[in-house]
């Protein structure tokens, strides 16, 4: 009953702005970099009247520009792949409490900033993928990615990625921070290879052999089935997966998160957009097109996200946790040489 008065009400909402909403527009600064989100904006526009007008970038070079334009900024809405560029963007000043009653009630509280800053769209689950032929035991949990017996064995990308800040944030949330060092000095020791590449070159590591075990964002794997992926499609079944910590706190999932930039010249239409990012359109958008998990519970998932089953993803852990944690974490892949 709760959602359905959700829904209503972010109806009412869009349709009211699209009675009086003749030349309105809605500028977003997006580290988004799909092609197949012009359908969700063009969706919007047709419910609503309003115009987006959509600059991508780097996360980092849009809050740069966020800061060096000041007040002038057009920027109406900010979106990030990745809850710790948040944290970033909250640290530099440019974000601005949203109205926080619909999309509350829609999004989990762990999904959400505690001041209503900002909140995720999608999430994304890092989990730990392994050579089925070589690997009889893989790692159960993030923490036994430490252990000595995987030495040599481990692909992960580089301490910059905002991934792994994420999680590390994490675990430092979890387990406090000398277990989150102890944890990293133990992960660096089993590194098959110094880090490199992205998410799919993990995965490509582990067909070629140069390591037995990856971590990696889930739909880096699932693109291996979508499209023809070099190095990886080809072998993709030889590889597994498995959802760590299941017996404890669950998976770690980030996030796509969307704010309110601080000074919105058009503060409505950036409050209805942020709206319409909780609807079921959207949601099933970013569940369908790039093999994501909604963040409003009861959307249906896509057909090749949902051969990963069923998994207990991590609720405990505030997402804001990712963000507050994320220069303590930084800290701590400097100290144990996590290049």
């Amino acid at each position: 009953m709760r959602k359905l008065a959700t829904r209503l009400a972010v109806a009412t909402s869009l349709a009211a702005l699209a009675s009086t909403a003749m030349a309105a527009e809605v500028n977003v600064y997006s580290s988004r970099h799909y092609d197949s989100d012009d359908a969700l904006y063009e969706q919007f526009t047709k419910e609503t009247g309003i115009t987006v007008n959509r600059i991508e970038g780097k996360a980092d070079e849009l809050i740069a520009r966020l800061e060096a334009e000041g007040e002038n900024s057009p920027a109406d809405v900010f979106i990030t792949v990745d809850a710790g560029r948040m944290a970033r963007a909250e640290e530099a000043g440019v974000l601005q409490a949203y109205s926080g009653d619909v999309i509350d009630q829609a999004v989990p509280a762990h999904l959400r900033h505690p001041d209503d800053l900002w909140f995720g769209v999608s999430q994304r689950a890092r989990i730990i993928f392994y050579a089925k032929e070589r690997v009889e035991n893989p790692p159960r949990t993030y923490e036994d990615l430490a252990d000595p017996k995987y030495k040599g064995q481990i692909c992960i990308r580089s301490s910059s990625n905002v991934y792994n800040q994420s999680l590390l944030a994490s675990i430092i949330e979890a387990d406090g921070a000398d277990a989150a060092k102890t944890w990293a000095e133990g992960l660096v020791a089993n590194m098959a290879r110094a880090p490199q590449g992205g998410d799919s070159d993990q995965l490509r590591g582990i067909i070629s052999g140069e390591c037995d075990i990856a971590v990696a964002n889930h739909y880096y794997f699932l693109r291996g089935y979508d499209s023809d992926v070099e190095g990886l499609s080809a072998k993709i079944d030889s590889i597994g997966w498995v959802w760590p910590n299941q017996s404890g706190r669950g998976a770690h999932l980030n996030l796509t998160a969307a704010a309110m930039a601080k000074s919105a010249p058009h503060p409505e239409e950036a409050q209805a957009l942020l709206e319409f990012l909780t609807g079921d359109f959207a949601q099933s958008h970013f569940a369908n097109q790039n093999n994501e998990y909604p963040a409003v519970p009861g959307v249906g998932l896509d057909v090749d996200t949902a051969r990963l089953g069923f998994f207990i993803p991590d609720t405990q852990t505030p997402t804001s946790a990712f963000s507050a944690n994320a220069k303590e974490a930084q800290a701590i892949f400097n100290e144990v040489n996590w290049q």
